[in-house]
């Protein structure tokens, strides 16, 4: 009851900053056409799978799930469904979907209507991003649901005396695929025992990465014979570590990628910097050779830059914005660096701790692991031998989730 009141009053709340703010304004939008758009994209006679992801770092996380899924069932509709417009504005046009839409708020009302319009013969959620009453819905028309890279933690309200509600929208799950054997020991200690031990579907996503043309031919000619530095999805606390650093580099190339790329945003880093820097946005007016840093002003490439890099900082650890994806450096092979605050952030810790990753606390702390990692070859060499490896060993997530549809355990 008080979970239903909460997401009625959080509805009112979002309409009321919605006049305030773009993001939200558009995740309010949004959630008022998604049964317009169901209706508009899925006929009575499909049959229907239905993805949801938070926002776009779960749809990459399960983007080799989702592909597998859609080729193990073509004959079946999809309909993708994201929480946040990071994740909807980005991906609106995915093709992995026949309909890409906002989830509607979980309300028992919405639930009912979106599952009567879908009736999703399966779902699938992407590691935390649990809503009860549509769980719950799923469950009493027996429509299958599973929950793949789950990643949970003690203190979670699942685990607790008075989560009974989202205790049960977890145990609506037909399976459970985690990430961790942390997470299995939770589930088993709230007596759920349809859940497996698969592993992180990211890995499986990264290392996809290498099978695409990755080939930047302004990277390549920006880069040249130099080392490359490449700061990826930065906050304004990320350039408190390394604008001293960079602004006395010499013969290091450096490729920043904002992870706020407004003009304002942009305007604020270069008046930072004072090394000769260029902007995506203006390429065919700049001399790259003679280019020193090389603001990344635009979306959708950083993966592909990270495939020249020689060093990475990874953002989002030096605040509280919550640290990027350090797997997609790590994929190519090269030192990861980043922040202290990377707590929620297991893969963080275990890169550290074999040696492919260092810890950034201080400016004065990045100048030196940066000196050293430019001096070093040999360093440079070990520790890229081993964020590559770290992402070797844990490949295979996806194989196992396909493998339990293929068997007669579960059949959609």
């Amino acid at each position: 009851m008080f979970y239903n009141l909460l997401v009625l009053f959080a509805g009112h709340i979002l309409k009321f900053l919605s006049l305030f703010n773009k993001k939200i304004k558009k995740g309010v939008l949004g959630r008022s056409e998604s049964f317009l758009k169901i209706k508009a994209g899925i006929n009575e006679s499909d049959r229907t799978i239905w993805f949801h992801c938070a926002s776009l770092g779960e749809y990459e996380q399960g983007l080799p799930v989702f592909e597998a899924i859609k080729k193990r069932y073509p004959e079946h509709k999809i309909v993708l469904s994201f929480f946040s417009p990071s994740g909807y504005e980005i991906r609106k046009h995915s093709p992995i979907a026949d309909v890409v839409i906002y989830l509607p708020l979980d309300t028992k009302a919405n639930s009912k209507k979106f599952i009567a319009l879908l009736k999703p013969e399966l779902t699938i959620f992407v590691k935390y991003d649990i809503w009860p009453n549509y769980l719950i819905e799923l469950q009493k028309k027996d429509y299958k649901s599973i929950l793949i890279s789950a990643a949970f933690r003690p203190e979670q309200i699942y685990f607790k005396w008075y989560g009974g509600n989202f205790k049960n929208a977890l145990k609506s799950f037909n399976h459970i695929f985690t990430q961790n054997k942390e997470t299995l020991y939770l589930l088993k200690k709230i007596n759920y025992t349809q859940a497996s031990f698969s592993g992180d579907t990211r890995y499986d996503r990264v290392t996809n990465q290498l099978q695409l043309n990755n080939t930047l031919e302004f990277v390549e000619t920006f880069k040249g014979d130099c080392l490359l530095l490449v700061i990826g999805s930065s906050w304004p606390e990320d350039e408190t570590l390394y604008l001293d650093a960079i602004n006395n580099s010499k013969d290091l190339k450096i490729i920043i990628a904002p992870h706020e790329i407004q003009p304002k945003k942009i305007k604020s880093l270069l008046e930072k910097i004072n090394l000769k820097t260029g902007l995506y946005t203006n390429l065919e007016n700049l001399d790259l050779k003679r280019t020193q840093v090389f603001i990344l002003d635009t979306i959708g490439l950083l993966s592909k830059v990270y495939a020249y890099a020689d060093i990475a900082y990874v953002g989002g650890a030096a605040g509280h914005s919550g640290l990027h994806n350090i797997l997609e450096p790590a994929t190519f092979g090269m030192p990861i660096l980043f922040g202290t605050n990377h707590k929620k952030f297991p893969e963080a810790k275990e890169l550290i701790s074999c040696n492919g990753a260092m810890e950034i606390a201080s400016s004065e702390n990045f100048k030196t692991q940066l000196s050293k990692l430019v001096n070093d070859d040999e360093l440079r060499r070990q520790m890229s031998h081993q964020s590559a490896q770290f992402i070797s060993d844990r490949k295979g997530a996806t194989k196992t989730i396909m493998d339990f549809f293929n068997s007669n355990a579960f059949k959609c």
